[in-house]
């Protein structure tokens, strides 16, 4: 039996591990420090500039990577049972509590790359690209609701509820002692606000 395929799956383990700490880095450098490049990721994972570049292929497919690996963590896989689930409402109280446990899961790492955003055209892009995500499940969800009223579009609805869910909210309302398990009911009650005043 030829040695090769072993030594390819060698390969593609060390890469593997090497693909892993570059983001563990690239997640520490946000923890830690109010900048982030390629050269400090680098360096917080003691692997060569080139080795970030060959493992992401540029600055953004590290971020795109590191958005991926926030949601893994952060429990975004669980979203499909809010789709799943046959009640309407109860899809978007699902929705809420995922991104609150989501958000919560690394609120320094998300609040740092939503610093660094503003002067950052090509992060800024991701964060946007990523935020649209949300947008279209709470369109799909709000879909599934009895008709707005006239005077309030579906559109200016899910604008609400896109608003009232993401990180920013979450952020103001945790505060600095509140619990997602505290932030959730209150996120949900103007959710439920928001949609009986738009009937």
């Amino acid at each position: 039996m030829s040695p090769r395929p072993y030594r390819l799956g060698q390969r593609q383990v060390a890469a593997d591990e090497t693909r892993s700490r570059i983001l563990n880095a690239a997640r520490e450098q946000l923890e830690k420090e109010a900048s982030f490049s390629i050269d400090a990721v680098a360096r917080r994972a003691d692997v060569a500039r080139m080795t970030v570049y060959y493992q992401f292929g540029s600055r953004r497919g590290l971020l795109e990577a590191l958005f991926d690996d926030l949601a893994a963590r952060g429990g975004i896989p669980q979203l499909p049972s809010a789709f799943q689930e046959p009640d309407p409402m109860l899809a978007l109280d699902r929705l809420i509590e995922i991104f609150a446990h989501f958000w919560s899961s690394a609120r320094v790492v998300h609040r740092r790359l939503r610093a660094i955003a503003v002067l950052d055209p090509e992060l800024l892009q991701t964060l946007v690209d990523r935020n649209e995500w949300r947008r279209r499940g709470l369109r799909a969800i709000l879909s599934r609701l009895a008709r707005t009223a006239d005077s309030q579009p579906i559109g200016e609805v899910v604008d609400l509820l896109f608003v009232l869910s993401s990180f920013e909210s979450f952020d103001m309302l945790a505060g600095g002692d509140r619990t997602p398990d505290e932030v959730v009911p209150m996120v949900k009650q103007a959710a439920a606000a928001i949609l009986r005043r738009s009937r």
